[in-house]
């Protein structure tokens, strides 16, 4: 958050980015911040990017966690980047809590997730999808995603806020762990107000007026929860080193093993069960296949444990080699709106290249299939591409985080 908190605002076991501190004017105040929060946020931003170049540059046209097709490196591939969204929007209520402590109002509070909230659900809209994705705006099918969820799960929060903050905590753990109970329930059950039950509960495409297509991929429910629950995460924050670490290391670890007696049962927590497969490794992969779209609250077991499980370890400091995650991790949103264009661009230079044409890689809505039978690649390009985006996007991050430390325009906040 872009806030001036002076050092009576720093928790125990806070420090000052190093990094940070050699591009800032002799005059100007430093920011403390966890380290440890930032740096977390950095990791999911840079395997964020891996699922996105698999989605330009695989060769393979199927579901890669479709069992009966798909191969160990391709599952995990396509697994592992499933931690990104639950954890980035967890980390976003976070951050909200973190900016009371620093000075600002609830009301400051309150305006700044409205407005941040409704700019997030417009640039999903506009340059997330039609220019990142898309590379065409012809808005007659529109697709959301993260970044959707996120901004009225904000807008939701600023309503939120002047509740007291266990009363935000209660209602996001309630939303999170109660709404699989109402998977049984349809569109259709409400009328012409289905649609709505579309956008808050079941993933699905809308057709608003002939012609146009409006696909939700990420529901708000329960996406509001997890922005609320990371809200009350924000007061463990605040506490001392060694007690914060603990409470961080004994949360994730409860919600593992929850995730475990919960999916082993098959009673609760996700659309589908898990069943044994042709080998231990393939029931594995049974197991934690859970559902993203909308996220079960075993996908979000699954994916927020373990990482209140690696943020109790990142708290005891950050390695010299892992520094450069923090860069990615303080200007998130400027990272996230500049990879996937990024990556696409890269995907057409390559085509025409290859075929001498590209007309695939400018259709809405985006994987048309219409490419080339070979085209894409396979996995250890993929794998080469994702480093060499990370590698493009450090310099410019790292400018745009000075940038940021030393001006504060009001427009810097919303980037």
């Amino acid at each position: 958050m872009n806030t001036n908190p002076t050092s009576a605002n720093v928790p125990a076991g806070t420090t000052v980015g190093s990094s940070l501190a050699s591009l800032a004017p002799s005059a100007a105040i430093v920011r403390p911040r966890l380290d440890s929060v930032d740096l977390l946020r950095g990791l999911i931003m840079v395997l964020m990017a891996l699922d996105h170049v698999r989605d330009f540059f695989t060769n393979v046209h199927f579901n890669p966690l479709d069992l009966t097709q798909t191969s160990a490196p391709l599952f995990m591939t396509r697994w592992i980047t499933h931690f990104c969204a639950p954890l980035f929007t967890f980390l976003a209520g976070t951050g909200a809590f973190l900016a009371t402590t620093r000075g600002k109002t609830k009301n400051q509070i309150a305006w700044m997730l409205l407005t941040r909230g409704l700019w997030l659900a417009l640039l999903e809209v506009t340059w997330v999808r039609s220019l990142g994705w898309e590379f065409n705006f012809n808005f007659h099918s529109i697709g959301v995603g993260t970044l959707w969820s996120i901004g009225w799960s904000m807008v939701a929060l600023s309503a939120l806020v002047y509740l007291p903050t266990w009363a935000v905590t209660t209602f996001g753990v309630v939303m999170i762990f109660g709404h699989n109970a109402f998977d049984g329930i349809k569109p259709e059950s409400f009328g012409s107000l289905g649609w709505l039950w579309t956008v808050l509960h079941v993933s699905g495409t809308l057709q608003p007026a002939p012609g146009f297509r409006f696909s939700v991929g990420y529901p708000l429910m329960p996406w509001i929860g997890v922005v609320a629950a990371g809200y009350g995460f924000g007061t463990l924050l605040m506490r001392g080193p060694e007690e914060r670490r603990k409470w961080l290391l004994r949360l994730g670890v409860g919600m593992v093993l929850l995730f475990v007696v919960l999916r082993f049962s098959n009673l609760y927590g996700n659309p589908t069960p898990w069943t044994p497969q042709k080998n231990f490794l393939w029931s594995i992969f049974s197991f934690i296949d859970v559902h993203k779209y909308p996220p079960s609250l075993l996908y979000l077991l699954m994916t927020i444990g373990p990482g209140l499980i690696l943020l109790s370890f990142l708290d005891r400091g950050t390695p010299q080699w892992m520094k450069p995650f923090l860069v990615f991790g303080r200007v998130p949103l400027f990272y996230y709106l500049l990879h996937i264009p990024m990556i696409h661009a890269l995907a057409v230079v390559v085509a025409w290249l290859r075929f001498g044409h590209a007309e695939w890689l400018f259709i809405n809505p985006f994987g048309s299939n219409i490419a080339p039978a070979n085209n894409g690649f396979s996995l250890p390009v993929v794998y080469l591409v994702w480093i060499g985006v990370v590698l493009l996007l450090y310099p410019v991050c790292r400018w745009f985080m000075g940038v940021k430390y030393r001006r504060r325009d009001a427009w810097l906040t919303y980037l």
